[in-house]
């Protein structure tokens, strides 16, 4: 059995839209795991702040969330904004979210109050808002620049407000050092990642 050709490129766009998707899963069995298993795994895998030992929900606490409040907020811009990052490649997608995690958690247990715990999937979030901001100024040509400046216009009026508040007007409780660190890392993802200019072009001399 063949599939046609105008197959393949739907079922690569698929394949990277899924990406964020079975993340988002994780998070909502890990939600599902910890309201039904007696004590919390927040305490346990979350960021805490300058205590080594919690240095490990770097890695863990976009997995974790003080409840399902919290992760029903964070699903539907981790969604969307994830699927866009995801749309530049698989293998992309998972390492902005790679660096996003640990340039977001570092910062975040650096800045934060000592023992202060931290958990959820918003930094990531602004992660994935900051790598889109930043990818159009590093594209590879100046098509690609255009295309990924409007995905960050779109994404700017659609959660730039609610990132600004999620940064400068945090309520109390709400990490704006996850946010802030978050952007950050998926900014620096964007850098580290972009394209390799064609270098094979001749070049004029003056």
């Amino acid at each position: 059995m063949t599939s046609s050709p105008a197959a393949r490129p739907r079922e690569r766009i698929l394949e990277r839209a899924v990406q964020p998707v079975i993340l988002l899963a994780i998070m909502w069995a890990v939600r599902a795991a910890d309201t039904i298993i007696p004590g919390s795994w927040n305490r346990a895998l979350g960021i805490v702040s300058w205590q080594f030992s919690g240095l490990d929900g770097v890695i863990a606490s976009p997995l974790l969330h003080s409840g399902w409040p919290h992760l029903i907020a964070n699903s539907a811009p981790f969604a969307v904004l994830g699927i866009l990052v995801a749309f530049d490649g698989v293998r992309r997608f998972w390492a902005v979210t790679a660096i996003a995690a640990v340039v977001g958690g570092l910062g975040t247990w650096v800045v934060n109050v000592p023992g202060t715990v931290t958990v959820g999937a918003s930094g990531l979030v602004f992660g994935y808002f900051g790598y889109l901001l930043v990818r159009a100024f590093v594209a590879r040509s100046l098509g690609h620049g255009i295309l990924y400046a409007a995905v960050a216009i779109a994404a700017a009026v659609v959660y730039g407000g609610a990132m600004f508040t999620g940064i400068f007007g945090a309520a109390s409780g709400i990490s704006w050092q996850a946010h802030l660190f978050g952007a950050i890392g998926g900014a620096v993802a964007a850098v580290a990642l972009r394209p390799r200019r064609d270098q094979s072009a001749p070049r004029s001399g003056v």
